[in-house]
């Protein structure tokens, strides 16, 4: 027996997935990113007759300059927030995950647009031996245009294997108590720095109405998420207001809109305010640019005193215990 016949493989493999973001903040390579973010189906679900036209003649003829330059502001020397923070993720999770089985347990990076893709990070898992695939979407709330995309993507990718994969799929977490307790956590940490505002704004990424009215649960976990911290902080219900962000388009989307609200808040005698993004994993564009720069701009020309960001869980301890968790409960069958 040689000696590649004699390795003993992975007990499995772990696939560590969030939306993605562009190679670089130039505009070429936003307007790539947007291309295939806003051309998936599960995203924008018009009629492709009428959205094609309209993304291809006029959104990424418009939109990428200006997506570029509020990338740039956020871009850092080592890269996209985005990216750097999930390759801190990845590998802590790693050396946790030996840590807690005795052996070397490979996680790979697999973002749904852009590199590195679903596909690259599935070849890595195969080209190492691995047999069984947790596959974690970062998305702590399960979305058809979010989480749904991931398993698109993965039955495409194993439609051309030989040999498919026993996989676990981690739908969502939203209500999971080593989630809650992180936020939690990460709450009176930023508390204990800097005091308690007034309200405690969780700011979740929106969707259009419409698809909650078709099935989409997104609504009511972020509902469940919210009360959950706010039970966990001890928060009465005025101390605390659920909203959303990230509208695009015309059509109705879930409210209330984070960015009218930051703007009436300080109408209704709310002076200061502590905002975070419970249904990010990792700061990003949407985070750091729409939230923590723009959100402030807001408040404070609307009235407000004091305005002070509450960053995502990131590669914190608590949340990679997190995520060990997940991925134990995920793969207990195999271990």
């Amino acid at each position: 027996m040689n000696a590649m016949m004699s390795e003993t493989p992975p007990a499995f493999g772990v696939l560590l997935v969030n939306l993605g973001t562009p190679d670089s903040p130039s505009a070429s390579d936003v307007k790539r990113f947007l291309k295939q973010f806003l051309s998936d189906p599960r995203v924008v679900d018009l009629n492709p007759l009428i959205w094609k036209p309209i993304l291809n003649g006029i959104i990424l003829n418009t939109r990428p300059a200006k997506v570029a330059k509020l990338y740039q502001a956020i871009w850092s020397d080592e890269g996209s927030p985005l990216m750097v923070i999930s390759q801190r993720q990845r590998d802590k999770l790693a050396n946790k995950l030996q840590k807690q089985f005795g052996n070397p347990i490979p996680v790979e990076l697999g973002m749904s647009y852009g590199n590195p893709s679903l596909a690259s990070g599935l070849d890595k898992l195969k080209q190492q031996g691995v047999k069984r695939i947790v596959i974690l979407p970062l998305y702590p709330q399960y979305s058809c245009s979010t989480v749904a995309p991931v398993f698109d993507a993965i039955a495409q990718e194993f439609k051309g294997w030989r040999d498919i994969p026993d996989f676990r799929f981690n739908k969502e977490y939203y209500q999971h108590p080593d989630y809650i307790q992180a936020l939690a956590a990460s709450v009176r940490s930023h508390w204990q720095q800097h005091g308690q505002a007034d309200v405690l704004l969780m700011s979740f990424h929106g969707v259009p109405v419409r698809y909650v009215t078709e099935g989409d649960p997104y609504q009511e976990q972020c509902q469940q998420t919210a009360q959950l911290l706010a039970q966990a902080l001890g928060l009465e219900e005025k101390q605390w207001r659920l909203c959303f962000q990230s509208q695009f388009g015309k059509e109705e989307w879930l409210t209330p809109y984070t960015d009218k609200l930051l703007e009436s808040l300080p109408k209704e005698g709310v002076k200061s305010v502590d905002i975070m993004c419970p249904a990010f994993a990792a700061d990003c564009l949407e985070t750091l640019e729409e939230i923590s720069i723009g959100g402030k701009e807001s408040f404070i020309e609307s009235g407000g005193e004091s305005y002070r960001f509450i960053p995502c869980l990131n590669d914190n301890d608590l949340h990679i215990e997190l995520l060990t968790k997940l991925i134990s409960e995920q793969s207990s069958q195999w271990v």
